[in-house]
């Protein structure tokens, strides 16, 4: 028998089938199916724009929440801090409006305004966590309820509203896009996309999922850990105040309640995307399969009528517990 043969004649190893990252694409399938035979309008273009650009602001904040997660942390302040840099975007250019007029540079300044201030509250979030060694999950809770009741208070209680003008210029931030594909949606797509590739392809990706995996092993490997850990928070707080611009055109207001829940929904799209709550491993594809897989439930469950709209912030919560259990039954894999 010759060699050719030989080497034919042998068995080839299977490649295990990675259900760990199948099975939110599948999910997410088994839910377009599941939607387009309870409502024929559920794959109409109006309703398919609108579920992605209503779930592009969570998405965005769902990357930077990747990023925060893999490297171990949590933020539970992402709803409430959206709340905060809304009001503070809004304040600033009503206050702007004698100055700059209505136009785009009074745009460009509240944009400007939103990201400083989302990058304050990140640097805040990660000096406290990475600097002072306080544990996330209490730096977090806290500044939640800060956010929420700075908002509050600024609001005086009421709802913080742009200058009319003002929002019917703003406006097609929002509503507006490129061939169709509104501007929310196409951020979305391409943080989305920058998010992936940082993970995957720079040392700061790999830094995370280093630190995420054992501090102690990271520090030995040269890796700055304060450093990162802080970057992941700083990351997070600017991609709050680029949602909160895509947010704000949408109603031209906010209140105390602005963003409720919007933490759940991000740290819920990241468990359910896969990666692993306890950090080490992280993956920014699957976080959007899982904003997505989140978004279209609660589309169902409107279109359908099943269920109350008022119960989809208990549906998401058990979704976060199922997500969690089933990542104690199996590895994640690429």
């Amino acid at each position: 028998m010759s060699d050719s043969t030989a080497i034919e004649g042998r068995t080839k190893p299977r490649r295990r089938i990675p259900l760990h990252a199948l099975g939110p694409v599948l999910a997410l399938v088994a839910l377009i199916i599941l939607g387009a035979s309870l409502n024929s309008n559920f794959l109409s273009y109006g309703n398919v724009t609108n579920v992605l650009a209503r779930s592009a602001f969570i998405g965005i904040i769902a990357v930077g929440m990747t990023f925060v997660i893999t490297a171990g942390g949590i933020d539970l302040s992402v709803g409430s801090m959206a709340a905060f840099v809304a009001g503070v975007m809004i304040l600033a250019m009503n206050a702007m409006i004698p100055t700059l007029g209505v136009g785009v540079p009074l745009v460009l300044a509240g944009m400007v305004v939103a990201l400083l201030a989302g990058f304050g509250a990140g640097l805040i979030n990660g000096f406290l966590i990475s600097k002072v060694g306080i544990e996330a999950f209490i730096v977090t809770l806290g500044s939640m309820g800060i956010y929420r009741s700075l908002t509050t208070w600024l609001a005086d209680g009421g709802t913080l509203s742009l200058n009319f003008e003002a929002r019917s210029f703003y406006r097609p931030v929002y509503y507006d896009g490129i061939l169709g594909v509104a501007w929310p949606i196409i951020v979305f797509a391409v943080v989305a996309i920058l998010g992936e590739l940082a993970m995957r392809k720079t040392p700061f990706g790999r830094h995370c999922a280093a630190l995420g995996a054992n501090e102690q092993v990271a520090k030995y490997s040269a890796v700055n850990v304060d450093r990162v850990r802080m970057a992941t928070y700083v990351l997070l707080g600017m991609l709050v105040g680029l949602a909160t611009i895509m947010y704000v055109p949408r109603l031209g207001s906010a209140s105390g309640s602005t963003g409720v829940l919007w933490e759940l929904e991000a740290i819920a799209a990241v468990i359910i995307g896969g990666t692993v709550l306890k950090g080490g491993y992280g993956r920014v594809w699957g976080t959007v399969v899982g904003v997505l897989i989140l978004s279209l439930i609660d589309n169902i469950l409107n279109l359908a009528s099943i269920v109350s709209p008022y119960l989809n912030g208990a549906i998401q919560g058990v979704i976060v517990i199922l997500a969690v259990v089933l990542q104690r039954e199996s590895k994640p894999a690429d």
